[in-house]
This record gives structure tokens, C-alpha cells and sequence, in this order.
């Protein structure tokens, strides 16, 4: 996952997979869109880091629902950088969406997972407050 950038601010700088087995999904998608992998250690099991054909970036990850990640809707997650998780997850809750997931942190970042009045989800990560 990107490291945040304010001038990113709104943008999408991320895509995750969260299953009940990643093992299987990354495999899928090797198949399918010609995708590699590499092991993201996790402690007890790894997630993997999905890596283009042509250049070898990390386009996306596919993640076990598992530890943090347990509950985590079976779907593509787009991650949308703003400037503060825990105030865009109080606004989201006062617009009548919900907080599915976090705010929690994630090395320098933190994030959440949103549900807008719709149903559908959204992830927003963005620096991690100060200790």
C-alpha cells in the first residue's frame, strides 16, 4: 500500500482482495489476468502481493480473512486516501453510511472500511495520528 502523499488526497491509491482463501484466489487471478505473486508475511501465514506481468509493481493485494482481516466483505476493496481516518469515519457514520471495519493502524497509516447508505464499500487509509 502507497505511503500517504497529501497531494493524493481523494485519489484511489489502493486495491484489496480479502477471502477466506488467498491461497486459492491469487492463484485464480495468476491464471486468469496473468498476475504473479509474492508471499506478504503475516506471521502465522502469508497474503500475497499481487505483481503485474509486464513490470513486476504491485498492483493489489489478496489477503486471508483472517486476524484484523476477519469479517472483511468478499469483494474488491478500493482504497481512497484522505487526510483523517477517524474524522471521514465519524462523518461517514453522520451521513448515514457505517463504519465496518477500524479505524485501526497500519504501520505509519491508518484505515477503515466504510458502507455508504447504498450498501457498497469503500476503504479509507490515510496517516497514521501522531502517538
Amino acid at each position: 500500500m502507497s505511503t500517504a502523499d497529501p497531494k493524493q488526497n481523494g485519489k484511489i491509491v489502493w486495491r484489496d482482495l480479502t477471502v477466506p482463501d488467498a491461497s486459492q484466489v491469487a492463484s485464480f487471478y495468476k491464471a486468469v489476468v496473468g498476475w504473479s505473486s509474492r508471499d506478504h508475511d503475516m506471521g502465522e501465514y502469508a497474503d500475497y502481493e499481487m505483481l503485474a506481468s509486464d513490470d513486476g509493481e504491485c498492483v493489489a493485494g489478496i489477503c486471508h480473512a483472517r486476524g484484523s482481516n476477519e469479517g472483511m466483505p468478499a469483494q474488491w476493496l478500493l482504497y481512497v486516501q484522505v487526510a483523517d481516518v477517524e474524522m471521514a469515519a465519524k462523518e461517514a457514520s453522520a451521513q448515514g453510511g457505517k463504519v465496518l471495519n477500524g479505524p485501526r493502524r497500519m504501520g505509519a497509516q491508518q484505515f477503515c472500511v466504510v458502507q455508504d447508505p447504498a450498501g457498497a464499500v469503500l476503504g479509507l487509509i490515510g496517516p497514521a495520528p501522531e502517538a
